[in-house]
């Protein structure tokens, strides 16, 4: 329970938990032996309610009163015979709760039997158990659940839920629960359209009003924050999903090895990769609700992939790869694709919102036959140097680099909303009132303003005034580094977004970090160098999507997430950073032209206990890639057990150039031989050549 101290135990206690302890375990073997059995008779049953009461966590046992309650019911008719059944299993409920108010398994199987709708459900008994509960704890959230539960079962309008939701955070302003529920609610009612709240800004606006009026009441309690935090996401986001930029863009040329167009690497190997990026987590994307037209034979069921998955299949950025690989050139030959998105209703965000912003691009791809030759013939024949103190040659053309991706297409421009931006200024004018030196929710709350405000001018065109806003964040985010130590890296993370942010947002300001480099036989790569900037993890990929060379050396990065969507990355310096281990670079497992790798000087290996490894799939799941690659390192006499995730990571790359020096890893035994025998095309391995 909320604000209850712990206490030492005492001696008596330790004795009291071991008798306590031996008589649930033969409680549990009893019931474990009557659910084997399939004994449901009333003794049975009242050896699982001894359990429950004792513990009523213990989910087997609800599991098999679930189905001694069928077995059970199957033999009675008579209505009121059903109806004292169930009444049994809901006191059984009610006394488990009594043991723990926060038992899973209790509230799921009170709401699996109003489910079976065997018998009328007593809703003034029900709304009076959960009366009774949320008076001793207020922000018990089995008990909203439960409500919300109760309130769509019985039909209960929203609206009268909502009163309820005010009547509780006017009792307490510290009632988190109440506030979660409002935002649901709110949610509900705002894209149903219902009435009373066909306006957002209305509606927003109150609430603002009443969140402000808890904050300034107590700046201390987090409820208020939380909630405030949900209505600047609502405040700052466009309502629908948005197209924020693609690759290839809108009317590129790109080839393998012409000095006049954008080079592509993947067409090497046959795989024309396009990308389509997102401002927020969408599902739905395939050949019906993308159109791809080209004057290649183009598959009609051409397949969409998510690069970064989340919750649901979700996901920001989405691939398709175009097989190129069986055209006949007799000569230079020149090939078109158009790229349309239409309304759909296929096309969905996490939030249930439907993509309505019609996009139309095209670009164009030259092949000729000395390119369809080259397949096999990797033009990485030589040591690649990150050394580009250098200024770029003279002889290479600067719009080569393809700074079009900073741009967003006319049509998607989202127009600034003035009662955003004024809704938003009120509220940063007021958090600059509230003057605490010691709040970190009020420091960090101001930062989020100022970046939301930043958000919305990126969509326009005051770049002046954005970056105001973000050097005034950075410097917030540099106070609660020093405020709250304890979550330091969640900082440091939120200063890299604005860092990743004020870098990329202006051409002109960006170019002084980008450059070419040539290779032989291929047309210069697009190269950037972001070193030495303190980056924790990366942002704002999506106007990186032309980079081919990326040089992150020497920064603090613990993560890479992001880096996926760059489907054009050749080359990538990650040397003197803070990766932990293989599982941390998976994102780069999705980049099909990546051929040159510097991991040196990270601390792979060097954490005896490393739980970013266990983020990844798990390498027993018995997939066939990972079967054949275990078993091709058993053959090597290499540990599996140790190596698994080095072992998973190496198999889904295909490496010219690989650096490992300077990591913990590199002192294990076999860990050459591992990365040579999953890497058959890897030539140089820190630095040697690999015979």
């Amino acid at each position: 329970m909320h604000g209850r101290p712990r206490r030492p135990d005492k001696p008596e206690d330790a004795a009291a938990a071991e008798a306590k302890a031996a008589k649930l375990r033969d409680l549990q073997a009893q019931v474990l032996h009557n659910h084997h059995s399939r004994t449901y008779t009333k003794e049975a049953l009242g050896l699982s309610f001894k359990l429950l009461e004792i513990n009523p966590e213990a989910y087997t046992a609800w599991n098999y009163r679930k189905l001694a309650f069928q077995h059970n019911i199957g033999e009675l008719s008579e209505p009121e015979a059903i109806k004292s059944a169930i009444d049994d299993e809901l006191r059984v409920v009610e006394v488990a709760l009594r043991q723990n108010p926060k038992s899973y398994g209790a509230w799921y199987h009170r709401k699996w039997l109003l489910n079976q709708k065997l018998a009328p459900v007593d809703f003034k008994r029900e709304f009076g158990l959960l009366d009774k509960l949320l008076k001793v704890d207020a922000r018990n959230f089995h008990g909203w659940n439960y409500r919300r539960f109760l309130a769509r079962f019985m039909g209960v309008p929203e609206e009268e839920e909502l009163k309820y939701t005010m009547d509780k955070i006017s009792d307490n302003f510290s009632n988190y629960s109440a506030w979660h529920n409002r935002s649901i609610l709110l949610s509900n009612l705002l894209i149903k359209q219902s009435k009373g709240f066909e306006s957002k800004q209305k509606i927003f606006s109150e609430e603002f009003e009443l969140v402000t009026q808890a904050l300034f009441t107590d700046p201390s309690d987090q409820s208020g924050w939380f909630y405030h935090l949900w209505l600047l996401a609502q405040t700052s986001s466009p309502e629908n999903p948005q197209l924020i930029a693609s690759w290839p863009s809108n009317g590129s040329n790109l080839s393998l090895s012409s000095l006049s167009s954008i080079c592509c690497y993947s067409l090497k190997e046959g795989i024309l990769p396009i990308v389509l990026y997102f401002n927020e987590p969408v599902k739905g994307l395939s050949s019906s609700s993308v159109s791809l037209n080209s004057d290649l034979v183009v598959s009609k069921n051409i397949q969409w992939r998510p690069l970064s998955v989340t919750d649901s299949g979700h996901s920001n950025c989405w691939v398709t790869y175009l097989e190129v690989s069986n055209l006949e050139c007799n000569s230079l030959q020149q090939f078109s694709v158009e790229v349309s998105i239409t309304n759909s209703d296929e096309i969905v965000s996490r939030s249930g919102s439907n993509y309505n912003c019609p996009v139309h691009f095209s670009f164009t791809f030259e092949l000729s036959n000395n390119d369809s030759t080259a397949k096999d013939i990797d033009p990485i024949h030589e040591l690649i140097s990150w050394d580009f103190s250098e200024p770029p040659l003279s002889h290479v053309n600067p719009s080569c680099i393809c700074f079009e991706q900073l741009k967003i297409t006319n049509s998607l421009v989202h127009k600034e909303s003035n009662w955003h931006l004024e809704r938003l200024s009120d509220e940063i004018d007021l958090f600059r009132e509230l003057h605490d030196d010691n709040s970190k929710f009020a420091k960090l709350t101001l930062a989020r303003l100022l970046l939301a405000c930043a958000a919305i001018k990126s969509r326009g065109s005051s770049l002046v005034e954005r970056k105001g806003y973000c050097e005034e964040s950075l410097g917030l985010f540099n106070d609660l580094i020093d405020l709250d130590p304890s979550h330091k890296r969640y900082y440091e993370d939120e200063r890299s977004l604005v860092l990743m942010d004020q870098l990329t947002c202006d051409m002109e300001a960006f170019k002084k970090y980008c450059s070419v480099k040539a290779l032989p036989k291929l047309a210069p790569l697009n190269h950037v160098q972001l070193c030495r900037l303190s980056l924790t993890r990366i942002g704002f990929a999506e106007r990186l999507l032309w980079v081919q060379m990326l040089d992150l050396s020497h920064n603090n990065l613990r993560s890479i997430e992001g880096l996926e969507a760059l489907q054009q990355l050749v080359c990538l310096n990650l040397g003197n950073n803070q990766i932990s281990s293989f599982t941390a670079l998976e994102p780069l497992t999705k980049i099909i032209s990546l051929k040159v790798l510097d991991l040196s000087c990270n601390e792979i290996g060097t954490h005896l206990i490393d739980t970013t490894r266990y983020i990844c799939p798990s390498p027993f799941s018995h997939r066939v890639e990972a079967c054949e690659a275990f078993e091709e390192c058993r053959k090597k006499n290499i540990n599996v057990e140790e190596f698994w995730d080095a072992i998973l990571f190496f198999k889904h790359v295909n490496l010219v150039q690989l650096c490992l020096e300077g990591n913990a890893v590199t002192n294990k035994e076999n860990l050459r031989t591992l990365v040579v025998t999953l890497n058959p095309s890897l030539k140089w391995l820190d630095g040697k050549f690999v015979h």
